[in-house]
């Protein structure tokens, strides 16, 4: 038996086939936003108790790791070592530094690292000391790693989430599941695998003229069924291009179908993300859905010229 669902759902309060195709962007799962200035990663994690964060929810006095996974653009010797430094800092919602580390990969300053020390990639760690900022608030964690042989260097920001203390953390024992997409856009996912995906500007949507709609159009998921996709949460961000988040008060628009249990799920969602008058372009739209036990997530980010 199939049946079809049409429902609304509010706006969230809260992107490249290949994201190093891309000179900067939004990455999902995590939100990291990054800058290339000749330093990139095959693949940017962040980890807790040595499982992979779903989200950028993270507790206090708790160790996070971010681990980068082949880098290039380092120079090397002729042990093919390379000699990076992190710059670490901690910024409140409003921009004021909470907290200065000059580089988090200080005990291998001098010595570098080699081939085999990379074999599990490159790991920053940091933690947010309980009483520097109040649980539920949100900052950035900036990071800028440098080259000290050249002047590469990469710029990585992790905006996050300060849970309460009881909070239970979303967490992985696998990595995100890289799905192939659409030119522009990257999509990761925990337990989703989608079998097409298209998305493209709309200006004709009825539901309301004054505003530009994305049409994400995703076909065939599995994993789930029509009731688990109506029942996860779901949450779309707009920004800029200098990552600024555009506040849209307007609905997100969705249409599920398939079979009411097992079976491929069909998606169709209309994401508004500016009024026909505003001339704003180059914006970066993320779309997430996380199923009701947060065990699942499906995460995609796309840019629009």
């Amino acid at each position: 038996m199939k049946k079809k669902y049409f429902i609304f759902i509010a706006v969230g309060l809260f992107v490249i086939n290949e994201a190093g195709a891309q000179n900067s962007g939004i990455l999902p799962i995590n939100g990291f936003q990054y800058v290339k200035r000749g330093i990139w990663a095959k693949s940017i994690l962040a980890r807790m108790n040595g499982q992979q964060l779903m989200g950028n929810r993270i507790p206090l006095n708790t160790e996070i790791e971010i681990n980068l996974q082949q880098l290039s653009g380092f120079a090397t010797d002729k042990q093919l070592r390379i000699f990076p430094t992190a710059f670490y800092s901690l910024l409140s919602a409003k921009g004021d530094t909470l907290q200065k580390i000059p580089n988090l990969l200080l005990l291998n300053q001098t010595k570098g690292f080699g081939p085999k020390d990379l074999l599990k990639g490159l790991s920053m760690k940091f933690s947010i000391a309980e009483g520097s900022i109040l649980p539920n608030s949100k900052c950035m964690v900036s990071i800028r790693l440098k080259d000290q042989k050249g002047k590469n260097q990469l710029e990585l920001d992790f905006p996050v989430s300060i849970s309460y203390p009881s909070e239970r953390i979303p967490l992985s024992k696998l990595v995100p599941q890289v799905l192939k997409s659409p030119v522009g856009s990257t999509l990761m996912s925990f337990g989703l695998t989608v079998k097409t995906i298209d998305f493209k500007v709309d200006t004709a949507v009825e539901y309301n003229r004054n505003m530009v709609y994305l049409r994400l159009e995703l076909s065939k998921i599995g994993g789930t069924d029509v009731i688990g996709m109506l029942q996860g949460r779901e949450s779309f961000w707009v920004y800029d291009s200098l990552f600024n988040e555009i506040k849209i008060t307007e609905r997100l628009l969705k249409d599920v179908g398939g079979a009411m249990e097992g079976g491929n799920v069909n998606c169709k969602l209309q994401i508004p993300f500016r009024s026909k008058k505003d001339r704003i372009r180059g914006q970066l739209i993320r779309y997430r859905w996380d199923g009701l036990d947060k065990s699942q997530a499906l995460d995609i980010v796309m840019t629009v010229k």
